[in-house]
């Protein structure tokens, strides 16, 4: 978009490959062909693509007309297509008998397959906003008012004898009033037909004719294995985003069941891999045992060539399976330590659009290559199209707390912690930045509180001890410390949050120790921590410095690769 702007406001003019880069990148060091990969990215886009123009060994030109309307006397074009309908989806209620993932099931898929059939109809909001809100006890028309949505869509399963009972009801948001309601009966041993027929009632309201959704797992309820497969890695699907150890653990073992069943289960193997990046960021397990798992669940649908070939996946790439290539792009940075891989999975998975785990992989790539301000922007366009998400708003307000803007971090996570006491990330951040913040006790509170909701969280206790560390209560931060030790005797335990403890608690070798610890892990917050401010008394020191060395030299590796 930028690159786009700057061609626009030379219209006509050539754009030279100084100007560009320095627009897009600043003072950074970029690769060679960093320019012409963009150029032709941004071709890709248009319409036509020759609007382009490349002049010789000069830079670029935009070569299509290029006029100014000014804003305010712009008339309205009768023929522009008006705004499209914004549909907030409720998780829907579960009655007695009714396994608990499948009202959110039913909303997550029945919003999925509306994107791909009936984008120019209706647009449907983030669903991370509104199940955040459902779980605040929010009403469905309170909801669709917050999100500013035209339409909510909202029901109950219920289960009977020999089926499920499905009442969808879908509301008018300026109104109050209900455009209309049915109930849908599926067979108990059909389940995955719940989703698809919900979007095709849905779709058969806004379109009023009919649609052809394409569900695989419809198509294969004839199978009792392809239907043990789907329900696996459904009720999987529903468990592992918990974030809690051990529901992880069995979603792991209920998705690997799924994909050896059915090998074509694409939505399996992306949370597989999505699954395996969150047990590594969480401290649920080491570095290279998530990798090789992942590794093995994306080789399928996204073969290991890709990051290494050429700058396209093949055209035999599910659209669907793309989505396991910021995970890859993660192990690449964080564990392979191979910059240039993590770069091509990233870029070949640019095009995909925002959701909590692609978002996710993005932004935290680009916090520990420390790019704050890229991180910072790309969570804040993220947050426009999903305001009332707790994760998005707690990781903005870490991605600013390491960029060094202390007020704007405090103010962003005391926004998300009065909104989302509750939900772990929120409190995680809560604790960290608030205790740097000069608030330690209330950081203490927090930090105890979250312990005790998610004792196997290992860093909600690296967080009290800091916590515990910055209030002056250094006995029981060391306590907490002990605790960790005695853990990790019988399991794995993330440490790369403890060196900032070790600082605050005056032991500068305990803190470096447990940094090198964390390299030599391949933890995902390894390249984070050297850029924590809790972290500055250690610049300047050899061990310190050493450590800080590493990721300057992937960037100048990553450089001369692709000059070559």
């Amino acid at each position: 978009m930028a690159a786009l702007r700057l061609l626009v406001a030379h219209g006509g003019q050539i754009v030279t490959p100084a100007q560009l880069r320095k627009t897009l990148w600043g003072g950074a060091r970029v690769a060679a062909g960093s320019v012409s990969k963009c150029i032709d990215s941004l071709r890709a886009h248009l319409a036509p693509e020759e609007c382009i123009e490349t002049v010789y060994k000069r830079g670029y030109r935009l070569s299509c007309a290029v006029s100014t309307v000014p804003a305010k006397t712009q008339a309205p074009d009768p023929a522009a297509p008006a705004a499209l309908n914004r549909l907030a989806i409720l998780p829907f209620a579960t009655g007695f008998g009714v396994p608990e993932y499948l009202g959110a099931a039913a909303a997550e898929e029945a919003a999925m397959r509306l994107r791909d059939a009936i984008s120019s109809l209706v647009s449907v909001l983030a669903l991370d906003s509104v199940f955040a809100l459902a779980a605040r006890g929010h009403s469905a028309l309170e909801i669709g008012r917050l999100l500013n949505a035209d339409l909510v869509l909202t029901g109950s399963v219920h289960a009977l004898p020999l089926s499920y009972r499905l009442r969808a009801e879908m509301f008018s948001v300026p109104d109050g009033g209900q455009l209309w309601a049915e109930d849908l009966l599926v067979e108990k041993d059909r389940v995955a037909g719940v989703e698809s027929e919900l979007a095709q009632r849905v779709a058969l309201r806004l379109h009023g004719g009919g649609l052809s959704i394409a569900a695989a797992a419809a198509e294969d309820g004839e199978s009792p294995r392809l239907r043990e497969a789907y329900e696996l890695y459904r009720s999987a699907h529903y468990d592992w985003q918990s974030l809690q150890r051990f529901p992880m653990e069995d979603a792991l073992r209920r998705l690997l069941r799924a994909v050896e069943l059915d090998p074509r289960l694409t939505g399996a193997r992306v949370d597989l891999v999505n699954l395996c990046a969150a047990q590594c960021l969480y401290g649920y397990t080491p570095a290279a045992a998530a990798a090789e798992i992942l590794r093995r669940a994306a080789e399928a649908v996204a073969p290991a060539v890709f990051l290494h070939e050429g700058d396209r996946p093949s055209a035999d790439l599910d659209a669907h399976a793309e989505a396991v290539l910021p995970a890859l792009g993660w192990v690449a940075f964080h564990v392979d330590r191979n910059l240039p891989a993590a770069l091509r999975a990233f870029a070949l998975s640019a095009h995909l659009p925002p959701d909590r785990w692609t978002t996710c992989a993005r932004a935290m790539f680009a916090l520990s290559r420390h790019r704050f301000g890229e991180a910072i922007e790309m969570l804040c366009a993220a947050l426009r199209l999903d305001p009332y998400s707790p994760w998005l708003q707690a990781l903005l307000g870490w991605a600013l707390h390491l960029a060094g803007d202390a007020f704007g971090s405090v103010r962003q996570i005391e926004t998300a912690y009065a909104q989302f006491p509750d939900i772990a990330d929120v409190s995680l951040y809560a604790s960290l930045i608030l205790a740097y913040n000069g608030e330690a006790a209330r950081a203490a509170q927090i930090a105890q509180e979250l312990s005790q909701r998610s004792p196997n969280l290992d860093l909600a206790a690296g967080l009290h001890a800091y916590a515990l560390a910055c209030a002056g209560r250094a006995d029981e931060a060391r306590d907490v410390l002990e605790r960790l030790q005695w853990l990790s005797r019988e399991r794995y335990v993330l440490n790369s949050f403890t060196a900032a403890v070790y600082l605050a608690l005056g032991e500068p070798d305990a803190a470096l120790d447990q940094l090198q610890v964390s390299n030599e892990a391949r933890c995902p917050w390894f390249f984070q921590m050297l850029a924590d401010p809790r972290l500055k008394a250690l610049h300047g020191v050899p061990r310190f410095e050493e450590l800080r060395a590493i990721l300057p030299a992937m960037e100048a590796e990553a450089c001369d690769e692709t000059a070559k």
